[in-house]
């Protein structure tokens, strides 16, 4: 199919509610230095061995504030999750969007790419990418963040490139973030720059299943 010019924006759903919804600049501003901490720590010591308290300490705000916006530790990890969602879907709307790419597998494999970038730059991420891992039942609506990012990028794909968005191309590009998940989490689990060896497996093996499933 030729390529057409629209471009959209990729909308995020939050997965998370906080106790207080912060509506001023100065409650905004303590909220990002409470999850910035919680990412520094996460890239230090992982997502099991986060406590409210280090959160705390490393945000300089009391346990008390942490507990205004967080009443656990798995909201506050739910709660990144969601940032770094918002974050690595920005990156892929970038990519998806960008007019150099001339058809939708360029444009996926950039958008790959930058999901890739995230794992190197975006604090907190190595460890605790979407949040999907945090063993949470029942999940909202029953889906996953990562089936969220597939919805969207079919929608994108869709609008741009005029490929099907179809139940079918949704499931494969799904099942593909799926297995790319766990080879670049992996490739990731000891190096924040990321083993090249498992990212680049990832990158044909999933490209090539992607390809041969998507029926594009």
């Amino acid at each position: 199919m030729s390529a057409q010019t629209t471009t959209i924006e990729i909308a995020t759903e939050p997965a998370v509610s906080l106790r207080n919804e912060p509506v001023q600049a100065r409650s905004t501003a303590r909220l990002t230095a409470l999850l910035d901490a919680a990412a520094s720590i996460v890239d230090e010591v992982g997502i099991e061995r986060l406590t409210t308290a280090m959160v705390a300490e490393r945000a300089g705000a009391s346990i008390g504030t942490v507990y205004r916006y967080f009443p656990d530790r798995i909201v506050l990890l739910q709660a990144l999750g969601s940032r770094n969602f918002e974050r690595v879907m920005a990156r892929i709307t970038e990519a998806i969007n960008d007019p150099a790419h001339a058809d939708w597998r360029s444009a996926l494999a950039v958008a790959f790419s930058s999901v890739i970038d995230t794992y190197r730059t975006e604090p907190g991420f190595r460890g605790l990418r979407v949040g999907d891992q945090l063993d949470l039942r029942p999940l909202p609506n029953g889906r996953t963040h990562k089936s969220l990012v597939a919805e969207r990028i079919v929608e994108a794909l869709a609008a741009r490139f005029g490929v099907e968005n179809s139940a079918a191309s949704r499931f494969t590009l799904e099942a593909g973030l799926e297995m790319s998940d766990a080879l670049v989490a992996r490739a990731f689990l000891s190096n924040p720059q990321g083993d090249d060896e498992f990212i680049a497996v990832s990158t044909s093996y999933v490209r090539g299943f992607i390809a041969e499933n998507i029926g594009w």
